[in-house]
C-alpha cells in the first residue's frame, strides 16, 4: 500500500503544476490579450502586478487562516476561488476590468502555499520536510515550463478565451478530489496504516501533536530577527522568478525574433531547471539535516543558489545569441529555486503550529518584489534602452540576499521570544 503522505506529496504537487499554468497562462496570451483590449507593455505590466499586489497582501491573513481551520478546507476553497476567476479573466471587456480580475485571482492564490505548509507541518516528518518542499516547489516550475509550449499552442488553436475557461474546470476538479481525499490530521484519514500514523506522529515536529493552533499576534511575530531575514531574501529572490514567470517568454520573443513555439521552447528550459534546482536543494536540505546540523542545512542550499543567481544574470547579458543566454538564464533560475525549500522549511521550523502564518507573511514580502518587477522592467528598457541594468540590478540583490542568510539561524522558534 502507498504511504498516505506520500499521497499528499503527489496531491499538493500537482496543486503546485496547476497554480503556475494558471498563473502563466496570461504571459503566455499576452499577444491576443493586448491585441484585443487594446493594452500596451506598460498596461499589460500593472496587469501583471495587479495579481502580486493582490497574492501578497492576502498571504499572511490566508495563513492564519490556514492555522485555523485547516489545509483540507483552505486549499479547497481557494483553489474553486481561484480557478473560477481564472475563467472570468476571459469575459475581461478592457483594461480596467482585467486589473480588478486579476488582482482577485491573485487574493485567491494566496492561501495556496501556506495551506500546503500547514500540511507538511501536520504530515510530514523533520526530517523529510526538505525533500517535499522541493518536490511541491519543483511542480510550480514543471507546470510553468510545460505551460509555456503547450499553452502557446493552445491559445493559438482554441483563442485565449476557451483556454482558460478549460483551466477553470480543471481547478475545480482538483477541489473536489483534495476535499474527499484529505484530511488535516493523519489521525483522522480512514485508511492510513497504524504504522504509518505511529512513524508520522513519532517523526514530525515538536507540537503537532497537541491540537490546532491559537492565535499567535502579528507583533511577537514581526519581534522575530529570523523572519526579516527570511522576508528580504525572498523579496529579492522574487525579483528573479517573477520576471521568469511573465517577462521571460515575450522577452526572449522579441530578443531573439522567435515566433511562438520557439519562444516557448526557450523560455520553458530555464524552468526546468528550476524545478531540478528545487529537488536537489530539497534533497541537499535532508542530507545536512540528518548529519545533526540543522540551522546549516537551511542556510548552505541557500547562499549557494544565490551565488548561482548572480553568477548566472551576469554572464546571460554578455552572451549575443540565443542558446549561450538561455544557459547561463537557466544556471540563475536553478540557483534561485535552490533557495525554496529552505526558505519555507526555515519557515516552519520558527513557526511550528503557525507555520501557514509566518510562511505566509514570508511570501507576501516575496510577492511585493514581484509587484515591483511586473511595471519596473519595461520602464527600465525603455529607460535604458536595454536590459542589462535590469540583470545586474538582480545579481547584486541576489548577492545581498545571501549575506541574509549568513545571519539567520532557524533554530530560534518564534515561540521562544519573550512576550
Amino acid at each position: 500500500m502507498i504511504p498516505k503522505r506520500y499521497l499528499v506529496v503527489t496531491a499538493t504537487f500537482l496543486l503546485s503544476v496547476l497554480l503556475y499554468v494558471d498563473r502563466i497562462c496570461i504571459s503566455t496570451a499576452k499577444g491576443q490579450i493586448t491585441q484585443e483590449l487594446h493594452l500596451t507593455d506598460t498596461h499589460f505590466g500593472w496587469v501583471m502586478s495587479a495579481f502580486a499586489i493582490g497574492y501578497a497582501l492576502f498571504q499572511t491573513p490566508s495563513g492564519m487562516l490556514a492555522d485555523k481551520i485547516g489545509g483540507r478546507r483552505i486549499l479547497a476553497s481557494i483553489v474553486t476561488i481561484w480557478s473560477i476567476f481564472t475563467g472570468l479573466s476571459a469575459l475581461a471587456w478592457n483594461y480596467t476590468s482585467l486589473l480588478v480580475i486579476r488582482f482577485l485571482f491573485g487574493v485567491g492564490e494566496a492561501g495556496a502555499f501556506p495551506g500546503m505548509a500547514r500540511a507538511v507541518y501536520s504530515w510530514i516528518p523533520t526530517k523529510e520536510r526538505g525533500l517535499v518542499k522541493g518536490i511541491n516547489f519543483s511542480g510550480s516550475r514543471l507546470g510553468a515550463a510545460f505551460a509555456l509550449p503547450v499553452l502557446a499552442v493552445a491559445i493559438d488553436s482554441l483563442g485565449w478565451k476557451q483556454t482558460f475557461f478549460i483551466l477553470m474546470v480543471i481547478g475545480c476538479v482538483w477541489s473536489v478530489a483534495w476535499w474527499f481525499f484529505f484530511r488535516d490530521e493523519p489521525s483522522e484519514h480512514p485508511t492510513i496504516s497504524k504504522e504509518e500514523l505511529a512513524y508520522i506522529q513519532a517523526n514530525r515536529q515538536a507540537g503537532a501533536n497537541s491540537g490546532p493552533a491559537g492565535k499567535m499576534p502579528i507583533g511577537l511575530m514581526l519581534r522575530s530577527p529570523g523572519l526579516w531575514l527570511m522576508m528580504t531574501q525572498y523579496l529579492f529572490a522574487n525579483f528573479t522568478t517573477f520576471f521568469c514567470l511573465t517577462w521571460l517568454y515575450p522577452h526572449v520573443k522579441k530578443a531573439y525574433n522567435l515566433n511562438s513555439a520557439d519562444a516557448g521552447f526557450y523560455s520553458m528550459i530555464p524552468l526546468l531547471c528550476g524545478a531540478a534546482g528545487n529537488v536537489i536543494s530539497g534533497w541537499l536540505v535532508d542530507r545536512i539535516y540528518a548529519s545533526g546540523r540543522p540551522a546549516l542545512s537551511r542556510k548552505l542550499p541557500a547562499i549557494f543558489g544565490f551565488c548561482l543567481t548572480a553568477l548566472g544574470m551576469v554572464m546571460s547579458v554578455q552572451q549575443n545569441s540565443v542558446g549561450p543566454a538561455i544557459f547561463w538564464l537557466s544556471v540563475a533560475v536553478f540557483g534561485v529555486d535552490m533557495i525554496l525549500s529552505p526558505s519555507w522549511s526555515f519557515c516552519i521550523d520558527i513557526g511550528g503550529k503557525h507555520a501557514g502564518q509566518v510562511s505566509g507573511t514570508m511570501n507576501m514580502a516575496g510577492n511585493i518584489g514581484s509587484a515591483i518587477i511586473g511595471p519596473i522592467f519595461p520602464a527600465l528598457v525603455i529607460w535604458t534602452g536595454s536590459t542589462d541594468v535590469f540583470f545586474y540590478l538582480i545579481a547584486g540583490f541576489s548577492l545581498a540576499a545571501a549575506g541574509c542568510w549568513l545571519l539567520a539561524d532557524s533554530t530560534k522558534k518564534i515561540a521562544e521570544i519573550p512576550a
